[in-house]
């Protein structure tokens, strides 16, 4: 998205990586697709002699080729300016494309007297490249000199001609600025020619950049042209919630997107009745609690009731008809009864094999079981170890077969413990030994 030619910078383009010097990918702003590239052209056909270049942000002029130069879309080349001296620019769009594009913003042929000098030569492109590395410091130190002088006004872009001899400031203010002192002061401290463009908000928000809250990019930065006026009845034709924050865009003003779908909901709108909040019935009145204009169906309710009663929009116009009559129904009708249709299973869905979003949870979870169990067997307190004959006991040996006794004693267990037993035995045979043979020298 950021490039050497916009205001968004820091980011090299996913193209050929030449920061902003050509319009391969990623560093093009407001592009133009040119569907006619492909035709092949009469061979008597004499090219169109008017060129649309593109500056920095969204500017975009047009230009007279009149030496016949060969340009093709996303070169760089050097034009003329209306205060003298020249610009770069990149090439946007060429051959009888521009006539349709002057057509669109309603310009003359006759009207364009600025011309092409040439094709942006290394010298060009190297002080282009240099005056938009001062872009970002220039921005910063005016606005110091702004806060200096006590000037209600916020300096947003800065955008420095081609041959690093004059500089555009663009700012925002809620009224007139009174910036004279402060032209005299940028022109001591940066030796150039100062020129104060005033924008609004939604140009400033164009100029800048950033991502919506769809999660895309502005669509005023990359596609949008013109900004039309956007309403709070936008909003409410969509049975949108009217809270500031989230009708507000980047820029503070209602957001564009509201006009997108408008017309279709004002189409949808025809066939709902209007002024009808309330339906008179014996049983009470009903108050209008939701319409769903897609679905053709109002929801009603009565006081001191949770449930809501949806009638078809033919039924709505026959009570109000009744209404304005005199005459009240005894109620609004049953209740319908929407019918849920179940999601159709799709036997494509998963052709290209994607994997289910949820299938690491089931790992995940026995992991964090097998977790615990190590935890808890750490936890537990450990058991002496067994001295001298008995840790034989502790190694393994064959499984007996074990016969149930009438006892409730199985056999297997009895003959371990007799070996037990007579292991220990000769032990206490050759204490009883030690001790006769103590008594009979002690005798």
């Amino acid at each position: 998205m950021g490039c050497g030619s916009c205001s968004t910078g820091g980011c090299a383009p996913a193209g050929c990586k030449s920061n902003g010097s050509c319009l391969t990918n990623g560093c093009s702003k407001l592009d133009v697709y040119d569907w006619l590239s492909d035709m092949d052209m009469p061979a008597n056909y004499k090219p169109f002699a008017i060129i649309e270049v593109k500056f920095k942000g969204s500017r975009k002029d047009f230009f007279v080729n009149n030496d016949n130069i060969y340009l093709e879309a996303g070169e760089l080349v050097a034009v003329e300016t209306a205060t003298g001296g020249y610009d770069v620019g990149h090439v946007s769009v060429t051959g009888e494309l521009v006539r349709m594009q002057m057509q669109k913003h309603r310009v003359k042929e006759e009207d364009v007297t600025k011309k092409i000098y040439r094709k942006a030569t290394t010298t060009d492109v190297e002080k282009w490249k240099a005056a938009k590395d001062l872009e970002w410091e220039t921005m910063h130190r005016s606005r110091k000199l702004a806060l200096e002088l006590g000037l209600s006004m916020k300096i947003s872009d800065v955008d420095y001609q081609g041959d690093k001899t004059k500089a555009t400031f663009y700012y925002t203010a809620e009224g007139r600025v009174d910036f004279r002192e402060l032209i005299k002061r940028m022109a001591e401290a940066f030796r150039i020619r100062i020129e104060m463009r005033q924008i609004g908000m939604r140009q400033e928000a164009s100029r800048l950049g950033g991502i919506g809250s769809c999660g895309r990019e502005l669509c005023c930065s990359t596609w949008l042209t013109d900004f039309k006026t956007v309403s709070t009845s936008a909003a409410r034709y969509q049975n949108l919630s009217l809270n500031t924050l989230k009708l507000a865009g980047q820029c503070g003003k209602l957001k564009c997107c509201l006009n997108y779908e408008l017309d279709t909901y004002m189409d949808a709108l025809k066939g709902i009745p209007d002024n009808v909040n309330v339906l008179k019935t014996e049983k009470g009145d009903a108050r209008l609690q939701k319409t769903d204009i897609f679905k053709k169906l109002m929801w009603f309710s009565y006081p001191m009731e949770d449930s809501w009663i949806p009638l078809e929009i033919d039924r709505v116009k026959e009570i109000q008809q009744q209404n304005k009559d005199g005459i009240f129904p005894p109620d609004l009708g049953e209740i319908k009864e929407l019918e849920s249709k179940p999601a159709k299973v799709l036997d494509y869905e998963n052709v290209v094999g994607q994997d289910s979003l949820t299938r690491l949870d089931e790992r995940n979870r026995n992991k964090k079981k097998n977790k615990n169990r190590n935890k808890n067997q750490g936890n537990r307190p450990q058991q002496p170890q067994p001295q001298g004959n008995a840790v034989k006991e502790q190694q393994p040996r064959p499984a007996q077969q074990q016969v149930r006794q009438p006892d409730g004693q199985a056999e297997g267990q009895g003959s371990n413990n007799n070996r037990n037993k007579r292991r220990f035995r000769p032990n206490k045979n050759k204490q009883n030994r030690n001790d006769n043979k103590g008594n009979e020298s002690g005798s």
